[in-house]
């Protein structure tokens, strides 16, 4: 279980226990407004729980299509090799799953990666090589130039 899986978990499961135990308290109508509500919580947080790695998964899928149409548009005549993070596998949680990873052919010593907001918010974040020298394919964002300057 990753940490911040952890904290969720305990954060959500202290909340429904204060819930059940003044819960208990309460008469009446309001003891089953209060089971009521502690329900709710449980099953709003299992459902949120269960249908996220699914979410993630449509806005990857969302993101790649609209990076592949950026990439056409500005690399017509290259090929390139998209890799995604496997956030669902072990030793993975770590890793930011909307930032995409982009091999061009022509370097494949070079793996470049990118976060898509939306199709008018696309960035190159950054790069990742054992290679040295020059990148064919480096997109220098304005912060990074302004930093040259």
């Amino acid at each position: 279980m990753h940490p911040t899986e952890l904290i969720e978990l305990l954060f959500v499961g202290s909340i429904t226990l204060l819930f059940l135990v003044i819960s208990f308290f309460l008469k009446g109508n309001w003891r089953k407004i209060g089971f009521t509500l502690t329900l709710v919580i449980l099953v709003a947080y299992s459902a949120f729980y269960i249908l996220r790695p699914y979410w993630i998964d449509s806005q990857i899928i969302k993101k790649v299509e609209i990076l592949e149409v950026y990439l056409e548009e500005r690399y017509p005549d290259e090929g390139w090799l998209i890799s995604t993070v496997p956030h669902r596998e072990a030793g993975y949680k770590h890793l930011n799953p909307y930032y995409i990873g982009v091999v061009f052919f022509d370097e494949p010593e070079v793996t470049y990666h990118y976060r898509v907001e939306n199709k008018d918010s696309i960035k190159q974040i950054g790069f990742s090589t054992d290679k040295s020298g020059e990148l064919k394919f480096w997109e220098r964002n304005e912060s990074s130039e302004e930093e040259d300057i």
